[in-house]
């Protein structure tokens, strides 16, 4: 069930996803305390950290360790396509492509 965040509470999704399985998974979530926490792994681990509050809203429904649903392919394929055109210095439409294509091929 869908528990409301009090507007000043910080939150935060962690997002996983491999070469085998492109579609990404949801890791960690949570609220307040949760939440810095899972930022401060992410920082101390030297991942990036970005601010979507309407994307993680919507992430916050999704299951611990499900993929995330396909109306969110596109936000989230964006969102690591600049990331790694960030990391890489290039961009690539190749990574939304498999993951909209696996999506098919899904079970």
């Amino acid at each position: 069930m869908n528990q409301p965040q009090p507007p000043d509470r910080i939150s935060a999704v962690a997002l996983s996803h491999s070469a085998k399985d492109l579609t990404p998974v949801v890791v960690a979530k949570g609220y307040g305390v949760v939440a810095e926490s899972i930022i401060r792994v992410a920082r101390d681990n030297g991942l990036y950290v970005h601010s979507s509050p309407d994307l993680v809203r919507l992430l916050m429904d999704v299951d611990l360790d499900a993929r995330i649903p396909p109306q969110l392919y596109v936000a989230v394929a964006e969102l690591l396509a600049w990331l790694h055109k960030i990391e890489h210095g290039k961009a690539t439409a190749d990574y939304i492509d498999a993951i909209n294509r696996q999506d098919r091929n899904a079970p």
